[in-house]
């Protein structure tokens, strides 16, 4: 397996006409393929442009054969989206949770409304109450 280590030994500032083989290129894209190592990796880890990378996968990718495309995710969106899916069904489970209470709060009002024969629950109406504001609560005559 060639390595940086390698071809930087052997340069003298210039970049160095570097030869992989064949089966050395059908590996890496295989291992692209089975998501074991990234494009920017190769490229980093071998002094490769990306350009050349996705050549390399254009000619030994065994998808592209098949006429099926490869979509390559960073694995920090993967798990973002993950984590976004996993917040959504909480939050979806939450509403549920609330909207029950809603509903027997609801019927318990009816019910003591019912029992007790008094209006529990605000009536709203188009007209307003013209009052003061004032319930005469707390206030004393002497």
């Amino acid at each position: 397996m060639a390595t940086l280590d390698k071809y930087q030994s052997m340069s003298r500032g210039g970049r160095v006409q570097r030869y992989f083989s064949e089966d050395f290129r059908r590996k890496k894209v295989k291992e692209i393929e089975q998501n074991l190592t990234t494009v920017a990796q190769i490229c980093r880890e071998y002094q490769v442009s990306s350009p050349a990378v996705y050549k390399w996968i254009y000619r030994y990718s065994a998808m592209r054969k098949k006429g099926v495309k490869q979509v390559v995710e960073a694995k920090s969106d993967t798990a973002k989206i993950e984590r976004l899916r996993e917040e959504v069904h909480e939050m979806e489970r939450l509403i549920g949770q609330k909207q029950i209470q809603i509903d027997f709060l609801e019927k318990m009002i009816e019910l003591a409304e019912k029992e007790y024969g008094i209006d529990i629950k605000k009536k709203y109406s188009s007209r307003r109450s013209s009052g003061s504001g004032r319930t005469g609560k707390g206030t004393r005559s002497k």
